[in-house]
């Protein structure tokens, strides 16, 4: 048995798989109904306890954790399991995938991660929903969990620097497959980057220098067309060094491309501002409608995300507006100057839940680092 607690009091209780550890966190929940794999290892969920709404995980099992020709994950967001916890409704303990090599229960176990499964999630989630993201334990010692319950404290995850768990530590620098002499050169900062974007980049023939969220950019001595500000944990607040740095690149008036935590970097790095969310955006459903000249197009995409912080629209200065809002609840998806020279978005053209809808910001923008380099 196991048992989750949260930070008012409430308990579910249910049957224990993966690691059998204590652990707390902030819970919050996913709307998927497939990518378990790809959620677990994707950075931005450091030190959360992740509840799928999906009754049935690990059916499909877990891929191989080999490493690309570029040292990196091949088939994961990460190299790294960062969530604290699994909740889930039923777990599967059988797999049936032709590039499964594990199952959900032995990589989590492997990787030191707890889980629960038999808990109503529909109950869990319409709480969270209610009363907003909330602190919890993972307990699994029944005999201890009156004494836990009532000493209750969690530490909140967020009044630490995420980031800088996440992030690298030194510049690396990826080549394109085949590359010619003659390439765009992209500084990617590095504040829990998901893999499939430094794929997306690749891909696209663009060579990636990716720096850790701290980097100088003036530390740099090489010639290069563009700055990337990656997705990541935590509260973007905390991110001052990221903020700085965006600012030398917007003065030098070099192009700049955030992706959710990344919006929200580039919105305080202008002098805006950003909020809690009560629960978050986490899922693959989410609908983004594209604004120019401050009104709505008849451009709607399908989206994947995954974030808790939000960019406060009103706050933007004169000469930014916003770039996309979100279909469900009107809040910011993305912002854009007036210059073209500088724009983010909060969701995740490089995941793909269904249709690609989102992937054509990856080639605007490569386009745009090509004519850069040409000119």
């Amino acid at each position: 048995m196991a048992s989750l607690i949260l930070s008012d009091g409430t308990v579910f209780t249910g049957q224990s798989f993966g690691c059998a550890c204590d652990t707390d966190g902030e819970v919050v929940f996913n709307t998927g109904m497939a990518g378990y794999t790809e959620s677990l290892t994707d950075p931005s969920y450091r030190g959360q306890i992740l509840t799928f709404t999906y009754p049935l995980i690990g059916n499909y099992g877990v891929p191989s954790e080999k490493l690309t020709t570029w040292g990196f994950s091949e088939n994961f967001e990460s190299e790294n399991i960062h969530v604290r916890g699994v909740i889930v409704e039923q777990v599967s303990p059988s797999y049936s995938h032709h590039a499964a090599v594990s199952s959900l229960q032995n990589w989590m176990e492997k990787h030191k991660v707890p889980g629960i499964t038999g808990i109503d999630t529909r109950a869990l989630t319409k709480k969270l929903r209610e009363h907003g993201v909330m602190l919890g334990r993972i307990v699994q010692d029944d005999a201890k969990l009156e004494v836990q319950n009532a000493t209750l404290e969690i530490p909140d995850p967020n009044l630490n620097n995420l980031v800088a768990e996440v992030s690298c530590k030194e510049p690396i620098t990826y080549d394109p497959k085949g590359a010619m002499e003659k390439i765009p050169t992209l500084i990617a900062y590095d504040c829990g980057i998901k893999r499939n974007i430094l794929r997306s980049f690749l891909r696209r023939g663009v060579r990636v220098v990716r720096v850790p969220w701290d980097y100088d950019l003036d530390a740099y001595n090489g010639a290069y067309q563009g700055v990337f500000i990656s997705n990541g944990p935590g509260d973007p607040k905390m991110c001052t060094a990221t903020i700085a740095n965006i600012q030398k690149a917007l003065q030098k008036n070099v192009l700049t491309f955030g992706i959710c935590l990344g919006n929200q970097l580039l919105a305080l790095a202008v002098g805006g501002d950003t909020y809690k969310l009560k629960y978050g955006h986490r899922g693959v459903n989410q609908p983004a409608i594209e604004h120019r000249d401050g009104k709505a197009t008849d451009r709607c995409i399908i989206t994947s995300q995954n974030h808790g912080f939000a960019v406060d629209a009103s706050k933007l200065p004169t000469d930014w507006s916003v770039w996309f809002t979100n279909g469900n609840d009107g809040t910011v998806e993305g912002i854009r100057h007036a210059g073209d020279r500088a724009f983010s978005v909060q969701f995740h053209p490089e995941a793909a839940p269904g249709p690609e809808d989102a992937s054509y910001l990856f080639d605007d923008f490569v386009g745009m680092l090509r004519k850069e380099m040409a000119a």
